[in-house]
């Protein structure tokens, strides 16, 4: 399969112009917290804000004069149907994308900004890709698979190939899998070049069908619940994608929401880029993880898209700060007289921490007879400044309930 690195060759050459070549940091934060040489690829800075795009347009680009003129259709919730959308309008073929009724209102508009006709069917992917499959036996379309498809993986390969030239020295390669097509074609890109360097794929542990897949042997399909890392959200990796990471890939493994919120975070915080949940499992494994055989390697950590909603990003945020201990609220019940809640502001003024809101009720069902109920927000410098202000209450005697 190797011989696939002159399909990525050539999918970089279609692409030149057409995308971003997007840039490989150091980061020194990432480093010193993992204890590695962390460089992050940002395809979060890409063209529809997501590696996909590389994909659909060498996809397209292989389509025949008559299949353009039949056009595309495909089935997405989010980054691939982007992709499409736009390779589509760039080489002026129709193209209609498949949606859930619950895809994010942000995606379906950016989606339709690029030129696709928008058909919503169903409430999960496979029944709006069930519906793409009509369509295309219908109406004698090209449908675009999302991964499992040579000139795809061709394209995303198009990324390994960057890495390699950026940094030769490059020791491992850390990757979001989903369907397996990103890992796929970086895994044949960079292997093709420099056997030796270790390629790892990540996955949510609610949706770890390529993990369980690789170790028996078989495609398995997987779902165990949800989680905010919807990009990668698959039930079952694609034949060929398993295939090229049977023999490639070096590791798989998982990781939860709160390690993903915290890479999130981390990344706003420290690196000022906003990176969709998929897009963060990479940082998420090497911050939750710690390998000892990369301890001092040289690491790419690829950030696959940034699309995240918005109204995601504030709960990223507000979670983020608790999870770190920045972002305290804790409930005391006073007795309702002047001077009792000064004995806590002072306390808190003491230990540096910041009083971000105050609630003040004496109605409430648990509030006793004569006492006032007072929930404060506060922020703090981080866990230990959070722990040192919890101690200085107890010893003032200020009895409290920590709430988050």
């Amino acid at each position: 399969m190797l011989s696939m690195l002159d399909d990525i060759r050539n999918a970089r050459e279609m692409l030149r112009g057409v995308i971003h070549r997007t840039p490989l940091d150091y980061s020194s934060t990432f480093s010193r917290l993992t204890g590695c040489n962390i460089y992050l690829k940002m395809e979060c800075f890409q063209k529809t804000g997501s590696f996909k795009v590389r994909g659909a347009y060498t996809r397209l680009r292989m389509l025949g004069s008559e299949e353009r003129r039949r056009g595309v259709v495909t089935a997405s919730a989010g980054n691939h149907a982007q992709g499409v959308a736009y390779a589509s309008r760039m080489l002026n073929i129709p193209c209609t994308v498949v949606m859930p009724f619950n895809a994010s209102p942000a995606k379906v508009s950016a989606t339709r900004m690029y030129g696709a006709e928008i058909v919503f069917h169903g409430s999960i992917y496979d029944q709006a890709w069930e519906r793409a499959m009509e369509i295309a036996r219908e109406q004698g379309r090209v449908f675009v698979h999302a991964f499992d498809d040579a000139n795809v993986i061709a394209g995303q390969g198009t990324i390994g190939l960057e890495i390699m030239e950026d940094i030769p020295d490059i020791d491992a390669i850390v990757v979001p899998v989903g369907g397996g097509g990103l890992a796929a074609g970086i895994a044949l890109a960079v292997k093709g070049i420099r056997p030796d360097v270790k390629i790892i794929g990540v996955q949510s542990k609610a949706f770890s069908a390529m993990k369980e897949s690789l170790e028996q042997g078989r495609i398995v399909e997987v779902s165990n619940g949800s989680t905010i890392a919807d990009g990668i959200s698959v039930r079952k990796p694609g034949e060929l994608t398993l295939s090229i990471l049977r023999r490639y890939m070096d590791h798989i493994d998982t990781v939860d929401d709160d390690a993903i919120v915290k890479a999130m975070f981390l990344l706003m915080e420290r690196a000022k880029v906003v990176v969709e949940p998929a897009g963060a499992v990479g940082l998420a494994y090497m911050l939750n993880t710690p390998d000892a055989n990369l301890r001092g390697k040289n690491i790419a950590v690829v950030l696959s898209g940034g699309n995240v909603d918005m109204f995601l990003l504030g709960q990223i945020v507000h979670k983020g700060l608790v999870g770190i201990g920045r972002l305290i609220r804790i409930s005391v019940q006073l007795v309702d007289r002047p001077g009792e809640f000064k004995r806590v502001v002072d306390t808190i003024a003491a230990s540096r921490v910041n009083i971000v809101d105050v609630i003040h009720d004496r109605l409430g069902q648990d509030v006793r007879v004569g006492n006032a109920k007072v929930i404060l927000s506060l922020e703090a410098e981080d866990m230990e400044h959070a722990e040192r202000l919890m101690r200085m209450l107890r010893e003032q005697g200020i009895r409290y309930e920590l709430l988050t």
